[in-house]
């Protein structure tokens, strides 16, 4: 079920006093500038109606443009009124999104190359319109609740699902109760919250929508999170690892996969698991390009202390598995088709959403476009595929490790042709260097691992 559009004379019954027209960039920063109400009505009576922002806006890393974005040109950002969601966390406000256009277009086209939601949007309308299969997604959040950050100190020193995570009168479980009721608010479905693994460490579920819905739910859930946190005086952080922790922190993706017409087709299999053809040869193009979508998801080289053998993170070998916590890929819900979806777990919280959805369902719609085979045998077993041998890995088809850092990932990227004809070849330049970009300001020469941590913590 879809999210229903709020009507935009209601606005004033409900309170609402200002928009906040945002954007994500390519470092995953969110961005957004706040307009009055009256003036957002007259913005919607022009002909294209939106703002204009510089062009250098894709080209930002901690508000310096990297090497090729300068001064000159300006977009429009195109509000999508679709994505327009009350804001709960600051009262009196309303958020929506859009779309970076070009400002004087030749002709009808004015989509920009480099817009992340533009990108994840054609993908989706390519699968469903050539392809015939559609897309829902389900996301989970994962956050650490810090009391400070330098150091950087949990709110508790609790665990998974623990009751002392969550204890009555705790300015832990205060944030978490208004956190869960915001989003209620905001007419997002919340399936569950819980306490993680690691101290201080909460997750949030929310649940499945098309693609580009669920991006923007995860725009929001995320800005949620951080709101309510600093309301109360704490930092929360979507770190991928912090260095004193034995987990990490993650952003794990579900997919399922259907078709858009017709009935479902048979199982590929007449026994386990019973995958329809068309989620079989989406899993097979997922695990053949996992390693280049890798520089999207996990995008920087913190991201790559989570990706570890044993560390229930989803470790280092492409492969998947029925309810495997140590496969990049799990199947869960395998004998229900109607909850039935692809837990991808190589994801972390300092990665762009629409970024994200893109890579995945890219990877996947080259497998059903080119009916790729499925190779990769079920690795749910009872060894993990680290703890295979050579000989056992190969007779399930596990012959590939995922990058084990970010300059592997990058260099995946570019040498992916078919990966890179559906993103973009300038989508995907453009990202490599505000990539590189970024994790050289995070990570400056010179400097100690503590100071490194704690900006990693400020910004995400």
């Amino acid at each position: 079920m879809g999210f229903q559009q709020l009507p935009l004379d209601a606005l004033p019954e409900l309170g609402i006093s200002f928009v906040r027209v945002q954007w994500v960039d390519l470092t995953n920063t969110v961005r957004y500038r706040v307009l009055p109400l009256s003036y957002f009505y007259r913005l919607l009576q022009s002909k294209r109606p939106g703002l204009t922002v510089t062009k250098s806006v894709m080209g930002l890393v901690f508000d310096s443009p990297v090497e090729g974005f300068g001064p000159i040109g300006e977009y429009i950002y195109a509000v999508d009124l679709t994505s327009l969601r009350v804001c709960p966390y600051a009262p009196g406000n309303v958020s929506v999104l859009g779309f970076f256009q070009v400002k004087a277009s030749v002709g009808k086209e004015v989509d920009v190359p480099v817009c992340p939601r533009t990108i994840l949007r054609r993908i989706v309308r390519y699968a469903e319109e050539t392809l015939h299969t559609k897309f829902f997604v389900g996301m989970e959040t994962e956050f650490i609740l810090l009391k400070s950050t330098v150091p950087p100190v949990p709110v508790n020193s609790q665990g998974w699902c623990a009751s002392g995570a969550l204890m009555t009168g705790a300015v832990e479980t205060q944030v978490m109760e208004e956190i869960a009721q915001a989003l209620i608010d905001a007419g997002i479905e919340l399936q569950l919250f819980h306490s993680e693994a690691v101290n201080g460490q909460y997750e949030v579920v929310t649940g499945p929508l098309p693609p580009l819905e669920a991006a923007d739910v995860l725009v929001h859930t995320r800005e949620t999170i951080y709101n309510i946190a600093h309301k109360h005086g704490l930092r929360a952080t979507l770190a991928p690892r912090l260095r004193k922790n034995r987990y990490g922190t993650g952003a794990h993706v579900h997919i399922s996969v259907q078709k858009v017409t017709g009935s479902p087709p048979s199982p590929v299999w007449s026994t386990k698991p019973p995958l329809t053809r068309v989620e079989a040869q989406f899993l097979a193009g997922l695990l053949e390009h996992l390693p280049a979508v890798s520089a999207l998801t996990l995008p920087l080289p913190q991201s790559y202390c989570r990706m570890i053998d044993g560390m229930h993170a989803g470790g280092t070998w492409v492969c998947w598995g029925i309810d495997n916590r140590e496969a990049p890929i799990r199947l869960t819900n395998e004998a229900w088709p109607e909850s039935k979806n692809f837990e991808i777990k190589t994801v972390d919280g300092t990665s762009n959403p629409y970024l994200v959805l893109a890579g995945l369902l890219a990877a996947g719609v080259i497998g059903i476009r080119d009916q790729l085979n499925l190779v990769h045998e079920n690795c749910g077993d009872e060894k993990t595929a680290a703890e295979m041998t050579k000989e056992e890995r190969e007779s399930k088809g596990i012959h590939k490790r995922l990058p084990l850092d970010v300059e592997m990932a990058r260099k995946y990227l570019l040498e992916d042709e078919k990966l890179k004809q559906l993103l973009g070849e300038e989508a995907v330049r453009v990202f490599v260097r505000v990539n590189e970009a970024l994790g050289q300001a995070i990570n400056r020469d010179g400097e100690t691992e503590d100071t490194s941590e704690t900006r990693l913590i400020e910004t995400y």
